[in-house]
Order: C-alpha cells, then sequence, then structure tokens
C-alpha cells in the first residue's frame, strides 16, 4: 500500500514540475516579446563614424527617435542618448549582435578607396549585414553610391541599368545586386538610397571638397578635375543624411530604390566656383586638370591611382535625376549650393 501511494505521489511531484516549467517558460517567452516590443523602434546606424552616419544620427535623434544604436570598430556616441557597439562586421556573429532587437539598420559603413581592401572586405560585410537583418527581422536601409553606372553623359534614374567602370564600381554593383536580389525573393525588407558624388561641411570627404574649399582653406590656387563646363550633380552631405532617415522611416518607401535630392541646377565647376567667388568676396582663381596629370600621378600616388577609374564621369554631364523622390516628399527642403557654400564659409572662418 505504501509503495503504491509513493508512486502516486511521484508522479504527481513530476507532473507539478512539468507544469511549472511550462508556466516558466511561457512567462519568460511573454518577458522576451515585451522586451521586443521595447526595442522595437531601435535605429542601428553600422558605420556611424563616417559623414553620413554621423549626421544620420542627429537627424533620427531630432525628428524619429531617441532609441538609436551606433556601430563602428571603435564606436562612440553622436547624441548623449545613443547606445554604443564596437564590431567589425567581417564578423557574421558581431553583425548579428550589432543589429539585435533593431527595427531599422542603415548601412552607411565605408572603407578606405583602396580596391585590394573593397575586394576583401565590403562584399563579405554586405553579405553579412544581410543575414543579420535577415535573422532579426531587421528591416535594411543601404546607403549607396553611383559607381556602378556608366561613366557617361545619360541622365542617369532610379531605372539605369548598371555599367560599372573598374572593379570599385563591380564591386558597388555586386553590393547593390545582393540587397536587390534579397528584395525581389521576398526574405528580406529593404531600400536603396543612391547619392552622387558629396559636397559638404566639417569632415566632408570628396574629390570637389579636396580640391576646392580646402584649397580655399589653404589660400591655393582651385583644381578641377578633366573639365570645368560639364553639369555636375553634387549633393550636400547632411541632405543625404536627413533624406536617408526620411526613407526609412516611411513604410511605403521600401523594397525599391531611391535617388536622394540634390541642387536641380546641376551647375558646372566654372559656375560653381563663380558663385564660390561671390560668397567668399574675392575671385577665386583655378585651373582645369587634364587626364594626363592623374594618369602619370598614378605612377607616384596610391591615391591617384584609386582615382583612375572615377574619372570618366568628370569628362561627361554628370545629371543625376532626383525626380521620384521630390514628387513622393515634396515637403522636403533641398539645400542650395548657395547655402551650402556659406556654411562651409561659415565653419571655416
Amino acid at each position: 500500500m505504501n509503495y503504491r501511494l509513493a508512486i502516486k505521489w511521484k508522479i504527481i511531484e513530476l507532473k507539478l514540475k512539468s507544469y511549472c516549467y511550462k508556466f516558466c517558460k511561457l512567462n519568460t517567452n511573454r518577458k522576451e516579446n515585451e522586451a521586443i516590443k521595447k526595442r522595437s523602434n531601435m535605429q542601428t546606424i553600422l558605420g556611424a563614424n563616417g559623414q553620413i552616419g554621423e549626421e544620420l544620427a542627429r537627424e533620427l535623434k531630432r525628428n524619429y527617435t531617441s532609441d538609436i544604436r551606433v556601430v563602428s570598430r571603435r564606436a562612440h556616441k553622436i547624441n548623449d542618448t545613443d547606445t554604443v557597439f564596437s564590431a567589425d562586421l567581417t564578423n557574421k556573429e558581431k553583425a548579428i549582435e550589432a543589429v539585435k532587437g533593431s527595427e531599422i539598420a542603415y548601412f552607411t559603413l565605408g572603407l578606405p578607396m583602396n580596391t585590394d581592401l573593397w575586394e576583401k572586405q565590403f562584399l563579405l560585410i554586405t553579405r553579412n549585414v544581410i543575414e543579420a537583418c535577415k535573422i532579426n527581422k531587421t528591416k535594411l536601409v543601404f546607403f549607396d553610391n553611383t559607381y556602378m553606372y556608366p561613366q557617361d553623359s545619360r541622365v542617369l534614374t532610379e531605372e539605369t541599368a548598371f555599367q560599372p567602370v573598374g572593379r570599385k564600381g563591380e564591386i558597388r554593383k555586386e553590393m547593390a545586386e545582393m540587397v536587390l536580389s534579397e528584395i525581389k525573393s521576398g526574405q528580406l525588407e529593404a531600400v536603396i538610397c543612391r547619392a552622387p558624388e558629396f559636397y559638404g561641411p566639417a569632415k566632408t570627404q570628396s574629390i570637389t571638397n579636396t580640391l576646392i574649399f580646402n584649397a580655399i582653406k589653404e589660400n591655393k590656387k582651385l583644381k578641377v578635375p578633366l573639365s570645368d563646363t560639364k553639369k555636375r550633380s553634387l549633393i550636400w552631405t547632411p541632405d543625404a543624411s536627413r533624406a536617408t532617415a526620411l526613407i526609412g522611416n516611411t513604410p511605403d518607401a521600401f523594397n525599391q530604390t531611391w535617388h536622394l535630392p540634390v541642387d536641380e541646377t546641376h551647375l558646372n565647376y566654372k559656375e560653381f566656383i563663380a558663385l564660390a567667388s561671390q560668397i567668399y568676396g574675392k575671385e577665386l582663381k583655378y585651373k582645369v586638370m587634364p587626364k594626363f596629370v592623374f594618369t602619370i600621378g598614378a605612377f607616384f600616388n596610391k591615391q591617384a591611382k584609386e582615382l583612375q577609374e572615377l574619372l570618366p564621369r568628370y569628362e561627361h554631364a554628370n545629371v543625376f535625376d532626383d525626380s521620384k523622390f521630390r514628387k513622393r516628399f515634396p515637403d522636403f527642403v533641398v539645400t542650395s549650393y548657395r547655402s551650402g557654400i556659406e556654411q562651409i564659409k561659415s565653419e571655416r572662418h
């Protein structure tokens, strides 16, 4: 009798343990789901130390969320409320951890102008970020450039076929195609934000900033690559960041490509420098650097060598069509060349 009673109590004890385990697990899952919901508005910037990433963090804080994670190899806060995560995104597990808990991840990561480094790291990082977003069910905002486009005089739209010139262009083409492939398959909710050549304040790095605005600051003669009479499309870097934040926080903007907005006048360098001369109150002298100067320089200077494949864009008019963006976001105020140059002048004096 005692033996049978002991068995019954043992069965009851096991059932109680089973019920307790199930209840605890259910409660844990509920808490985890609540935690995910609380984190669901987190927006993460991958490559937050660059010129686009920093201004993007400020814009997100100003208008969208205070729940921002900034990620880079040596990450640091941009806003006082930022969460900091240092990571090498060539490591897939680090990429997964960097994106975890984010509603949106912004890919604004850049690498030094080094083709060998791009081939080793850019494609790997892109694959890792895509997988991280898929695993974490995070939306991806992919900030892109125009290196994959043909370098001739045709007007560039979101539908322009990729025809890269050189290895860097091929790499950027492959990166964009990875994102587009995932969008098409339905496995990733993503959007591509594409920008032409930069000009801008503070730490902006571009050919225009280097050859024109840095030269003004150093009281040197300005330089123009190849031609001063071809139309140019330059984007003010804070505009690029503001537009990227806007697209990232517009649900119906996803699963497509957007050209970010530029000054509609498409001034050539002669007109651009004439405008700068008005603003600076003095005649800014410049010289046009012919192609052979860059060709010779490539033998002695690594940076000049890296620029070779980008030079054809300066031989032709470069008109970047942003009409799709302007139609969808008519209230977005694009910074004019005059306003941009005035801001650069004010911060450098």
